[in-house]
Order: C-alpha cells, then structure tokens, then sequence
C-alpha cells in the first residue's frame, strides 16, 4: 500500500534526505520517496503504519512534521521539477568508451583485458566522486531500493568508499582477482535490488550518480549492473586461467 503525506519544516536537499532515512527506518515501510517541491512524502508499507509513527520519527530527525496530504494544491505553484532523464548516464559512459579507446590507440594495446580494465576503473572513479558529492543524500536514496544498504546503513556509507578504492584497484591493476570479485559480488548483488524496484514499479530515483543529477530507476540501470558485473566475471575468469 501507499500513502502521500503533507511535510512542514523542510528548508534544503538535506531535509530531504533526513526525512527519507527516517522513514525508510520505520518497521513496516518499504521505501520512502521524499520531496522538496511539492513538500510531500510518499511511503510505501507492507502493513498499516499510524500517521502518529511516521510522524514520531521524521520528528526525531530534526523539526519537521507529517499531515494526511490534502487534495488542495497550493494557489501559487512554482513551475515543475524537470523530468529525470538519462542523458547524463549516457553522456558519461561515453565519455568513458572515448577515454578507453583514446588510450588503446595511444599505447597501441587493443586486447580486451586493459581496456575492460580502464573502462572499470574510470566508471568506479567517477561514480563514486557524484556519490560523494552529497553523501547522505546518496545513503537515502541508495537504502530506498538496495537490499542490503536497507539493512546496513554502515553499508550504504562505506559503499562510495569502496568503489572509489576498486577504481584505484582497477588502475593500478592492483590485486585483480580480489578486485573482480568484489566487482562481481557487489555489482550482481545490487542488481537485484534494482530488479526488484523494477518490478514493483517503484518510481524512484537512482542512486548510481547520487542526487548531484536526477536519473530514474530503469532498466538502462538494472543493464549498468550486469554489464559491470559480467566484466567482472570475464575478467577473473582470464586471470584464475593464466
């Protein structure tokens, strides 16, 4: 079931997101989806929550409080958010593909292993800095759809941190079979959680650029995933075969 609740108190993107992470911690809520503009929350459960639950905790994140969404609107509304889009996320993995290319033609090295290599190496260094950018923004939005960052939020902290140490891992070839493995655990193990928002229609924003750009949650995600995560595997699968 789904709910959409009215929120006063909110000033800035981190409210936001300290509202979010309040909700999506109550017993009973399977994610939370907050916003600035319209202040609204909208709050998906696998049981009834009381109103006075959900109130009680997004109070003990700072002041800010819940009401039953009105159907009124207010008279003067400020012009829509612009739509998520994907843009960025091409434009980005672009920008990889061009860089990875641009080095096989400098160092004259076309095989497949460094340039999948590079290629993981910049896609790590630069996710991991738009995570970065606003960190729990990216730990509300990352435990609203990930299986185990729902379960740990020390996991959704440290999850930056680790693809910024496999994208230096990554470039300096530094322990390839640990690297790839943890690439293939990591990767294959949130795609599921992206499956799972897929299925159940979830319109939520993606976290894989952290809140810096507006992506939604689609199957160009889920395929980001799985691409990563089978480069993995063919990667430790060539080094455990020298």
């Amino acid at each position: 079931m789904k709910h959409d609740y009215a929120v006063t108190g909110m000033h800035c993107a981190s409210c936001v997101a300290k509202i979010q992470d309040a909700l999506n911690r109550v017993d009973g809520v399977e994610g939370a989806t907050v916003t600035l503009d319209p202040p609204r929350a909208s709050v998906r459960m696998d049981r009834h929550v009381p109103l006075e639950e959900l109130d009680d905790a997004v109070a003990g994140a700072g002041a800010y409080h819940l009401a039953e969404a009105s159907a009124e609107t207010p008279a003067a509304s400020p012009p829509p958010e612009a739509e998520p889009s994907l843009f960025p996320l091409y434009l980005i993995v672009g920008y990889l593909l061009a860089v990875v290319l641009a080095v096989a033609a400098a160092t004259g090295r076309w095989e497949a292993m460094p340039m999948m290599r590079h290629f993981m190496a910049g896609f790590f260094l630069v996710f991991s800095f738009f995570k970065l950018l606003d960190l729990p923004g990216f730990v509300s939005t990352f435990r609203g759809y990930d299986l185990f960052a729902r379960r740990s939020k020390a996991y959704a902290y440290a999850y930056p941190f680790v693809e910024l140490a496999l994208g230096f891992a990554y470039l300096l070839a530094l322990f390839p079979v640990v690297t790839n493995a943890m690439t293939l655990a990591i990767m294959g193990f949130g795609a599921v959680g992206v499956l799972r928002a897929l299925l159940g229609k979830q319109s939520i924003r993606c976290a894989c650029l952290g809140t810096a750009l507006n992506l939604p949650m689609t199957r160009a995600t889920l395929i980001e995933n799985l691409t990563m995560a089978a480069m993995a595997a063919v990667m430790l699968v060539l080094w455990l075969a020298d």
